[in-house]
C-alpha cells in the first residue's frame, strides 16, 4: 500500500518539474519575442526616418536644380545667350585652359632644352679658352726659343728662325717680309728681289758658299755656317737684307729664307 502511494507522488513531482520548465521556457520566449519586436519597431522607425530624409533630400535637390536652371536662364537672358551657347562658351574656356596647360609644359621643356644648350656652349667655350691658353703658352715658349744671332756685317744681333715653325712665328710679328727657298748646288735662282747661286756645300761641317746678286752687284758669302745671318744692303735706300740657311742635306741642297724690311721692294708676283 505504501508503494502504491509513493508512485503517484513521484509522478506528480516530475510533472510539476516539467510544467515549471515549460512555464520558464514560455516566459523566456515571450521576453525574446518582446525584445525582438521592440528592435524591429526601432529599425522600422529608423527606416521610415531615412526614407523621409531621402524624400526631403530629393525634394531639396529638385528645388536646387530648378533654382539653378532659373539662374542659368536668367544669366543667359541677361547676356543674350542660350543654354547651348553657354555650354559652348564653357567648352571653349575648358579647351583654352587645356591648351594653356599644354603650352606651359611645352615652354618648360623648351626652357630646359635651352638651359642644356647653354650649359653645352659654356663647356665648349671653356674648352676653347683652354685651347687658346695653350696656344698662347706654346707661342710664348716658341718666342723664347727664337735665337738672337749676330750678323756677319752689322754689330746688332738678329732674331733668326731655325725651321719653318719658328719662321711662322717671326712672320706673325709683322715687322719684316720673309721668302723661303731651296737651292741646289750650281743653281742660280731668284728669291724675292735678289738672286742666289749655291757654289759649294759641306754637309759634314754644315758649311756652304753662296753668291748673292742684288742691284747689279755680287756678294760672296764663303764658308758660312748653318743658321748664320748673311747680311747685305740692297735697294734705293740701302736697307739691310738677311739670308739664313737652316739646312744642308747630303744631296748638296740648302734650304732657308730671305728676310727683307717691310718697306723694301717686293717681286712682281707677290701682291
Amino acid at each position: 500500500m505504501s508503494e502504491i502511494e509513493e508512485a503517484p507522488r513521484t509522478y506528480s513531482a516530475a510533472l510539476l518539474a516539467a510544467i515549471a520548465v515549460a512555464v520558464l521556457a514560455a516566459i523566456g520566449s515571450l521576453i525574446w519575442c518582446f525584445t525582438l519586436n521592440s528592435r524591429l519597431s526601432t529599425a522600422q522607425a529608423e527606416l521610415a526616418d531615412a526614407k523621409q530624409q531621402d524624400t526631403q533630400l530629393a525634394a531639396s535637390l529638385r528645388e536646387t536644380d530648378a533654382r539653378l536652371k532659373v539662374a542659368t536662364d536668367a544669366l543667359g537672358k541677361s547676356v543674350g545667350l542660350t543654354q547651348k551657347e553657354l555650354d559652348e562658351r564653357a567648352q571653349v574656356i575648358i579647351t583654352k585652359e587645356k591648351d594653356l596647360e599644354s603650352a606651359e609644359k611645352q615652354t618648360a621643356a623648351q626652357v630646359s632644352d635651352v638651359s642644356n644648350q647653354v650649359t653645352t656652349v659654356k663647356t665648349d667655350v671653356g674648352g676653347v679658352k683652354t685651347d687658346l691658353s695653350k696656344t698662347q703658352s706654346d707661342l710664348a715658349n716658341t718666342n723664347s726659343e727664337l735665337q738672337s744671332v749676330r750678323g756677319d756685317l752689322s754689330s746688332t744681333s738678329s732674331v733668326i728662325a731655325r725651321n719653318h715653325d719658328e719662321l711662322v712665328q717671326l712672320e706673325h710679328k709683322g715687322d719684316r717680309n720673309f721668302y723661303e727657298f731651296s737651292l741646289d748646288k750650281g743653281q742660280k735662282k731668284p728669291v724675292g728681289t735678289v738672286s742666289l747661286e749655291l757654289k759649294r756645300t759641306d754637309a759634314k761641317r754644315s758649311k756652304f758658299t753662296l753668291d748673292i746678286y742684288a742691284d747689279d752687284r755680287v756678294y760672296e758669302k764663303r764658308d758660312r755656317n748653318v743658321n748664320e745671318p748673311l747680311q747685305f744692303y740692297s735697294g734705293k735706300d740701302q736697307a739691310l737684307y738677311e739670308i739664313v740657311v737652316n739646312n744642308i742635306n747630303s744631296r748638296n741642297e740648302i734650304a732657308g729664307y730671305l728676310s727683307t724690311p717691310k718697306g723694301a721692294p717686293v717681286p712682281p708676283t707677290v701682291q
